[in-house]
């Protein structure tokens, strides 16, 4: 059975890794289009992902910068969400699960999720907005799709943290009767 956990363990923790350097590189390639665009707007229209935002931008620069912004905001927030899960992977000890630091790691991926949830939920909602205004806001729905999926996930992962901080208290009160 330990061998089975922990070549279960070894395989999240490549997953992880994948994930992360995927998500990484997607966080990256748009900070880079980012930055060109502001300062030759002409490059817009040939940005990651060949998503055209050249119309957008001509249109209302504040559209283009603030739903851009969105875009960054929420690839940054998931990146470093895997990067919280690849440093509990890696610091999690099968044998003593409850510890302060993983008891804190979950709580923060709780939190990063939930805010990666409601940014999309408002960054969807604002793509939305503008639609109905006449912009071309349909290349991004991509980075936001999954906004209910995020916030249903950080529900589940808070009740998990609160599990770990109540096995955490146990435990240190069994140390301490012991």
């Amino acid at each position: 059975m330990k061998a089975k956990n922990n070549f279960v363990f070894i395989v999240l923790n490549i997953v992880a890794w994948i994930i992360f350097v995927g998500l990484s590189i997607e966080a990256g390639g748009l900070i880079v289009n980012f930055v060109f665009s502001i300062f030759k707007p002409e490059m817009v229209q040939n940005l990651y992902q060949k998503m055209d935002l050249s119309e957008l931008y001509n249109r209302s620069q504040w559209a283009f910068y603030s739903m851009y912004s969105f875009v960054l905001v929420i690839s940054i927030l998931k990146a470093y969400l895997f990067y919280i899960v690849i440093m509990l992977l890696l610091k999690l000890d099968l044998e003593k699960p409850f510890n302060t630091f993983v008891s804190k790691q979950i709580n923060h991926m709780s939190y990063f999720t939930f805010s990666i949830g409601l940014l999309s939920y408002i960054a969807r909602e604002t793509a939305k907005n503008l639609q109905q205004h006449g912009y071309e806001t349909e290349q991004l729905n991509q980075f936001w799709v999954d906004s209910q999926a995020f916030i249903l996930m950080a529900a589940v992962v808070y009740v998990i943290a609160v599990i770990f901080k109540k096995g955490l208290e146990i435990q240190a009160e069994n140390e301490l009767t012991i």
